[in-house]
């Protein structure tokens, strides 16, 4: 018997080969048929002590491929072993392949957070489905620090709102399809076209400066691996809409396209659809997707993937309950909006094709084209009280339709060992359309029940308007390795490149009017049956009694409102990485963009003082950022992250135009300027394992000039505006997130955010920088930023196991967060705060052998009632409540080849 068996060393280091090359941590690298075995550190690299003889190495990380390697130990000798773990099914030296590489899963994307020299967070396909996610909006609020605020389609990152925010696809900037945002929205991109979504917090040199919250990227998806083809079908209902009395515009179309035509004359009844709207019985929401992929080889080194997917899902929703319009007094109560019904009717349909082409081992090139309607169809029927007048019935059915298409060209070159070049390109078009809003108002008439409301010309109305927002965009990256070490890896990297973009907005909108003539006696109206009097017999051209007459806001004359834009911002980057030793990596990087935005307008609103160029934004910004990692063990990491940025006015902040809904109006501020941001955030973060996470961070972010949302000075108390409404503004706060492995079936997650947030309020600056156009009357100096809620917390709780053929997965999500100011108080009006509430989903699945997946969800189990109050100096007033109901939805999906 031998004792003190001189042992052999095998080190070496593994890399991701569809990465290029970069180094993987936390991958297993185990001896087969025993316990002896290691983690790869942060950089990669993995050392074994092995007795002498032949072992089979194994190399596996959660989501990649499995890698095995036979070596042979010689007593004293060092082996150097370097491992590719390649995304094709190949022979790399004697390893043989098995599996396939997954971009989406939890595990991968936890690796990826903790090797990236920035701080970022991602959320892939593998957990959005374990949620039962639905879309990019839904998304991303399960992240720490995000919240989607009542009655809008963008999202708060850490207190700041849509302005603030970036969205990109691929990398790629996309054009806006509502005219109230600066941004796309983001439940249009269904998780059946996503593989990932990546949100940096932080601003970085090589994305574009105009952005203060955080920077959404869409990952699309790509195909991988064994050829696949999948059907699903799914159906369900929301416990409000289900009803026999369901309301739907006239022209509803089941699809959600349209074809409405803006009249062109007002001496014809021309208008394409009834003004009531139709009913029907106990509607149900159901959904079908059809997506698959396939590989083919090109040549000796080739490779296609293609990837293709077609969806469309329906949505209904009823809600009831109450508005007020209040004064500064809770007794002053101007319009009071009871018995408020609103019925909703929602389509998306997707088209997606993706096609990656990996040339040769240096040399990929993707094309990705996406097609999306987006369509909305909403009946909001209101009874409402207004100081010393009859009550009154409202009726306002809405149809809304957004199209984008979009294409991009991608491209990656490994142009030597050292240098490796990326870019990019697209093209995207919206076409979001408002074709025909019918407002009908008629008065209570103890005489006759309800006669047309005739001292508003605009009482009845139909509105019409389009958007067409065109965006061309580009990206271009040299990157250069440097500090290369003996094992072919490198220790710091120098980058230099460039994005640009083009963006022009073109819109328009005719109202037309109806003047009633009815005489002293008015004109009766049914509510149920609009049509018996609006239609073509009753259309005059002048004043006869009983009939009614079309105006446009131009009076007789068609010409539509509009304002156009042209938005270009071109900027170039350098940006410095360096890794001086295992536990430190910093960067250094500036960016430097020019931004020209020019406006023009015929609208609404006359500024006779007002020219052109005085609205016009053209700067050029300077934007230096740096970033720290500093690696405590093997599986932990301290990072610090400084920037400075700027946020650009949205669009329609800056358009003089009037915008008019039922319980509220808007205009815009061309004299708006952009707000400077300055941002810092301190990260400590620890990986146990490949799908366990803890960490706990504080940020602050400083903006000059911030800009907010304020009711204005006009006698109207429903109407508000954009202002640079201070100085400043700061956001401080803190941020936990846990993810744990609680026993071999259950996992569990949580994330929450505390943040105290204020911003300086001065009317003398407001009015100074609009030239005595524009004037409020804050009620305080200073106060909290416009939808920055105290407190945001996620959790869920998932159980997950294996009977047989049968692999259950049982999940529960739930949602908080604390009040928060949706509006901004004026004239001894206080703010109108959203009062927080807590949500819990239920998301069911069951894989059924190979090819059969079942599915059950049931969202908004709590049903809690949405509710915002006015807090007046007297009291706190309701002026906002509302119940959703609950949704209850089955999906079965089949998969063709698994």
């Amino acid at each position: 018997m031998a004792y003190g068996q001189q042992k052999g060393t095998v080190e070496g280091v593994v890399t991701d080969a569809s990465l290029n090359n970069e180094t993987m941590p936390a991958v297993s690298v185990s001896v087969q048929g025993t316990k002896q075995g290691a983690n790869t550190d942060i950089n990669g690299k993995f050392k074994l002590e092995l007795n002498p003889g032949a072992h089979i190495l194994v190399f596996s990380y959660v989501g990649y491929q499995t890698l095995r390697d036979t070596i042979s130990v010689k007593a004293g000798n060092t082996i150097n072993l370097n491992v590719a773990m390649a995304s094709d099914a190949q022979m790399l030296n004697d390893v043989v392949i098995t599996g396939e590489v997954r971009k989406d899963t939890e595990s991968s994307l936890l690796r990826q957070q903790m090797k990236s020299a920035v701080i970022t967070q991602s959320i892939g396909a593998q957990e959005m489905g374990r949620k039962g996610i639905s879309n990019a909006a839904v998304a991303i609020t399960k992240v720490t620090g995000i919240a989607k605020q009542e009655g809008t389609s963008g999202v708060f990152v850490r207190g700041l709102g849509d302005r603030y925010n970036n969205t990109l696809l691929n990398g790629l900037p996309l054009p806006s399809n509502e005219p109230t945002s600066k941004n796309i929205s983001l439940d249009l991109f269904g998780t059946d076209v996503i593989q990932s979504i990546g949100i940096s917090k932080i601003y970085t040199a090589d994305g574009y400066g105009d952005v203060g919250g955080a920077t959404v990227n869409i990952v699309s998806k790509e195909h991988v691996g064994s050829p696949d083809l999948s059907i699903e079908i799914g159906g369900g209902l929301n416990t409000n809409a289900f009803r026999s009395d369901f309301k739907k515009a006239d022209n509803w179309n089941r699809f959600g396209f349209y074809n409405i035509k803006t009249p062109t004359t007002l001496q014809q009844y021309t208008f394409g659809s009834r003004w009531s709207p139709k009913t029907v019985n106990n509607p149900f929401n159901y959904n079908f997707a059809i997506s698959g992929g396939k590989s083919f080889n090109v040549g000796e080194e080739g490779r296609i993937n293609l990837f293709a997917t077609a969806s469309h899902t329906t949505d209904y929703t009823y809600r009831s309950g109450s508005e007020k319009i209040v004064g500064n007094r809770q007794d002053i109560v101007n319009t009071d909006f009871f018995n408020i019904q609103k019925f909703g009717y929602k389509t998306n349909t997707t088209g997606m094709l993706n096609l990656a082409y990996r040339i040769d081992s240096k040399n990929l090139i993707k094309l990705n084209s996406i097609f999306i309607n987006g369509s909305s169809s909403t009946v909001g029927e209101y009874n409402l009280v207004k100081q010393n007048e009859p009550v009154q019935f409202k009726r306002q059915t809405l149809t809304e339709q957004n199209k984008l298409f979009l294409n991009q060209l991608l491209g990656e070159h490994q142009l030597n060992e050292r240098l490796n070049l990326d870019w990019a390109g697209s093209y995207g078009i919206v076409n979001a359309d408002m074709p025909d809003r019918i407002t009908n108002t008629l008065s209570e008439d103890n005489a006759s029940g309800y006669i047309f409301s005739t001292g508003d010309v605009n009482a009845n109305n139909r509105y019409f308007q389009y958007i067409t927002e065109k965006e061309w965009a580009a990206r271009a990256a040299l990157n250069y390795k440097l500090f290369k070490n003996a094992d072919n890896t490198y220790n710091g990297k120098i980058s230099v490149g460039y994005n640009g973009r083009q963006k022009k907005r073109d819109f328009e909108a005719t109202q037309f009017s109806l003047r009633m003539n009815g005489g002293n006696t008015g004109i009766k109206g049914d509510p149920n049956d609009i049509d018996a009097f609006l239609n073509a017999g009753n259309l005059s051209s002048s004043a006869d009694p009983n009939t009614f007459t079309l105006r446009t806001a131009r009076s007789s004359n068609l010409t539509p409102f509009t304002y156009n834009v042209d938005l270009q911002n071109h900027g170039g980057y350098v940006n410095y990485e360096h890794t001086p030793n295992d536990r430190i990596t910093y960067t250094l990087g500036v960016r430097v963009d020019k931004v020209l935005q020019k406006m023009t307008w015929d609208t609404n609103i006359r500024l006779p003082s007002l020219d052109f160029d005085d609205a016009k934004i053209d700067k050029l910004f300077i934007l230096p950022e740096a970033t720290l990692k500093y690696a405590l063990k093997e599986d932990e990491n301290l990072r610090v992250a400084a920037s400075k940025s700027y946020t650009l006015p949205q669009f329609l902040e800056k358009a003089p135009f009037r915008y008019d809904d039922i319980t509220y109006a808007t205009i815009g501020n061309p004299y708006l300027k952009p707000a400077d941001n300055y941002n810092l955030d301190i990260k400590w973060e620890k990986f146990p394992s490949s799908d366990e996470l803890f960490s706990f961070g504080i940020f602050g972010k400083y903006i000059k000039d911030p800009i907010s949302l304020s009711r204005t000075a006009a006698a109207e108390p429903s109407l508000f505006s954009f202002y640079n409404a201070g100085d400043y503004a700061y956001v401080i706060g803190a941020e936990f997130e846990a993810r744990k492995k609680i026993t071999d079936y259950l996992s569990g997650g949580v994330n929450l955010t505390y943040m105290y947030s204020r911003q300086e309020l001065d009317m003398n600056k407001v009015e100074v920088e609009t030239g005595g156009n524009h004037s409020v009357n804050f009620n305080t100096n200073h106060d909290a930023l416009q939808g920055a809620s105290p407190l945001l917390v996620n959790a869920d709780l998932t159980y997950k196991a294996t009977k047989g053929n049968l692999r259950p997965t049982f999940s529960l999500i739930g949602n908080y967060f604390y009040d928060r100011i949706f509006s901004l108080g004026a004239y001894g009006k206080g703010n109108i705060i959203e009062r927080g509430y807590p949500t819990i989903n239920f998301v069911s699945s069951v894989n059924i052998g190979a090819r059969w997946d079942l599915g059950l969800k049931v969202n908004n189990i709590l049903n809690n009632r949405i509710r915002m109050e006015q807090e007046n100096d007297d009291a706190h007033v309701e002026v906002y409540s509302y119940k959703s109901g609950l949704d209850f939805s089955v999906g079965l999906k089949y998969n063709f080849f698994k």
